[in-house]
């Protein structure tokens, strides 16, 4: 087993800690956070959206932590992630997810100052030094050297496989994409300054609005494809829901002639049944919607009745995902394969091939 912690336990961090608990490989022995350890707890156990934890969850009578089906956790309460001791606990593994420590910089004292082996990061960082990872897409260009690899965003998860298809089938010339987003905690619940994001949109109650905001995901792509670089860009808008978020994705593509709508659902549905991308990519040809994809962990979920083809070279694609559930299998399926390969030197759970 190689002992992990979690930084950071908001809505990713209690998720990918439900995930991430079940895998053998990976024991999770502490966690940090700024809240109480009682709130730490009831959150764990309870959630509004993807339901009650079939773990008995319970706080340690002298208040250090908490047992998950009698098994200890430990808790600490340190705003500086150096001094929570990682390495006195003898943690060789963190899963950074306060979406806080977005640098190689202010990521590098895990390595130099609290002797922690490898650091898996809930956001991208786009520096020298870090490997955004999407699976199925581009986790080959993980080595030993790396200790240091995220997750990406959730959006970017969504993206990458359909870029992946498009691209490797017909070839991309350029394209945009809207990623139709429920809210997040960077949002406010009521009309109120916001003190996370500069974006004022944000600082409008996210329950009531629709609220056209950023989305790193498109530029994002060039860190899993650099041939796209200035040939992608998107934006998001937030919706007054809670779970469940699809994206808009238009592409010129490359190839001479032209597609048609069912050359292009042929590639979707081909990929989403064999080779890398199986189990994270998915193709729907039900007419479903956004409350049918609640706890869905696919990364990407093609929605085949609305795809078209405009001219013979623009492609619409519409893609489903729960945003939270997707994304954080995702992420304790990358800290497997980085526990497994470059801390106990075993073969990874999950290898997507």
């Amino acid at each position: 087993m190689v002992t992990c912690a979690i930084n950071g336990f908001g809505r990713i961090g209690r998720l990918v800690f439900r995930y991430a608990w079940e895998d053998p490989l990976l024991d999770i022995i502490h966690v940090n956070d700024l809240c109480s350890v009682e709130s730490a707890a009831y959150l764990i156990k309870y959630d509004s959206v993807h339901g009650t934890w079939d773990k008995e969850v319970e706080v340690t009578e002298d208040g250090s932590g908490f047992t998950v089906d009698g098994k200890l956790v430990t808790f600490s309460r340190e705003k500086d992630y150096i001094e929570v001791g990682w390495g006195e606990r003898g943690v060789e593994m963190v899963m950074e997810c306060t979406g806080k420590f977005l640098s190689v910089d202010t990521l590098s004292p895990y390595f130099d100052k609290c002797g922690v082996q490898r650091v898996v990061v809930s956001a991208p960082v786009k520096e020298t030094g870090a490997l955004n990872v999407v699976l199925g897409c581009n986790h080959g260009l993980l080595t030993e050297d790396l200790k240091l690899v995220t997750n990406a965003s959730c959006t970017t998860n969504c993206l990458a496989p359909v870029v992946k298809v498009i691209k490797e089938n017909f070839g991309i010339k350029h394209g945009c994409i809207t990623t139709v987003h429920n809210v997040t905690g960077t949002q406010t619940l009521v009309d109120m300054p916001n003190t996370k994001k500069s974006d004022l949109r944000r600082a409008r109650s996210g329950m009531l609005n629709l609220a056209p905001t950023s989305t790193g995901s498109a530029t994002a792509i060039v860190e899993i494809y650099p041939e796209l670089k200035g040939k992608l860009n998107g934006l998001a808008i937030r919706v007054p829901l809670l779970n469940a978020s699809i994206t808009d994705c238009v592409f010129e593509i490359e190839k001479e002639g032209g597609v048609t709508v069912e050359e292009v659902n042929a590639a979707l549905k081909k990929a989403s049944e064999d080779g890398p991308l199986k189990g994270i990519l998915g193709y729907e040809t039900m007419p479903l919607v956004s409350t049918d994809y609640t706890n869905d962990t696919r990364s990407s979920i093609i929605d085949a009745l609305s795809t078209q083809v405009i001219d013979g070279t623009m492609v619409k694609i519409y893609a489903w995902y729960d945003n939270e559930c997707g994304y954080s299998k995702r992420m304790a399926e990358l800290c497997n394969i980085v526990a497994a390969k470059y801390i106990a030197g075993v073969e990874p759970s999950f290898k997507y091939e």
